[in-house]
């Protein structure tokens, strides 16, 4: 087994990876894993850390992103289970998992569709909007922690890049 390198105080987990495949694999290139290797180790960081966040609040991140999806709509709240699941990417049933797990906590109400009586839409109580609107203010501050070490520049920047690259992934 190949002996490894000691990785420098700037260098990340990626930058081992990297190397270690330049040398086993020096046919390959390794450039396009500088940046999805680290987008992946990013997004299970950043995920992790939004679920021990939201724990406190006794949700987990589907719940937080109906839940949002509902309050950002505006007054009263209120979506169908289609516009939600197209909001929050989820299969049928498990936006019906969903739904069913916060209503049975008193979080949102379903109530029939005022232009469809057959079906229901989803509507935030009371208390699921105070509940949102404790969780997402400390959603958006970890994010901000998240980001701390970047100035408005490379904020701005760094989201260009990186809605150009999704974007070009659709």
């Amino acid at each position: 087994m190949a002996e490894q390198v000691p990785a420098l105080a700037d260098e990340d987990i990626v930058d081992q990876l990297l190397r270690d495949w330049a040398r086993e694999r020096p046919d390959l290139d390794v450039s396009a894993m500088a940046v999805v290797g680290r987008l992946l180790h990013l997004g299970g960081l950043l995920q992790a850390r939004a679920g021990e966040r939201l724990r406190e609040h006794g949700i987990g991140y589907t719940e937080l992103d109906v839940l949002a999806t509902l309050r950002r709509s505006g007054a009263p709240y209120r979506l169908s289970p289609t516009a939600l699941r197209k909001s929050v990417l989820l299969t049928s049933g498990a936006m019906t998992a969903c739904l069913n797990r916060l209503e049975q906590r008193g979080l949102i109400s379903r109530t029939p569709d005022e232009t469809d009586r057959r079906s229901l839409v989803a509507m935030l109580t009371d208390r699921g909007v105070r509940l949102i609107d404790q969780a997402i203010a400390s959603h958006f501050s970890a994010a901000e922690q998240a980001v701390d070490g970047l100035d408005r520049n490379e904020r701005a920047e760094l989201a260009r890049l990186l809605r150009k690259f999704r974007l070009q992934l659709e």
